[in-house]
């Protein structure tokens, strides 16, 4: 029997848009727990994994421009140019400390209506709809950012000391978990 999927309220009512994600992807408790059950051994690479999103960050100047406006929540001192900006500058060392948070928050649930919004609220920030006004990134900038996000994760599940079929779901789970941030991404950016 096919189901009615109102696309109407797909726009409007973010849980009944996560709800349907998750269920057409397949995304269950089964998902959460592989994920949840992650934590341990994917927080000794947390520290890995945000450096090396912010080396290839600012490896282009269409990504690392985004750095130089001062982020919302950031009372230090500003790099006074784009070539003045390092991944050690204070102000990138916030942002390298939210990129790690979100990464803990991920294997840490629960996986409810908070979680829903927290999801929805990263991909909000990255444009004129939240954070700063001063940053928005255009969405090929966060395709380009989920994807390499997304090998990095799991490349370093695929490394991991897990059983076959353990590991196999994890990454799985990851992989499902990082389509539904990643569409709670791109529907900012719609008109």
């Amino acid at each position: 029997m096919m189901k009615h999927v109102d696309e109407l309220r797909l726009e409007a009512d973010l849980g009944y848009r996560f709800n349907y994600l998750s269920e057409f992807m397949g995304f269950g408790e089964s998902d959460v727990e592989a994920i949840l059950a992650s934590a341990a051994a994917l927080s000794t690479h947390v520290p890995a994994l945000v450096d090396a999103v912010y080396e290839k960050l600012f490896a282009y100047d269409a990504t690392k421009r985004h750095f130089v406006p001062i982020n919302s929540g950031y009372e230090g001192p500003a790099a006074p140019s784009l070539e003045d900006l390092t991944t050690d500058h204070p102000a990138i060392k916030f942002r390298k400390e939210k990129l790690a948070r979100y990464l803990a928050r991920l294997v840490t649930g629960p996986y409810d209506a908070n979680m829903v919004t927290y999801l929805d609220f990263v991909g909000k920030i990255h444009t004129e709809k939240g954070g700063s006004r001063a940053i928005v990134v255009p969405l090929v900038q966060m395709n380009v950012l989920m994807g390499f996000v997304a090998d990095a994760l799991l490349t370093t599940i695929a490394s991991l000391d897990l059983p076959g079929e353990r590991k196999l779901q994890t990454l799985r789970a990851f992989n499902k978990l990082l389509w539904l941030q990643n569409d709670l991404i791109t529907r900012h950016y719609q008109r």
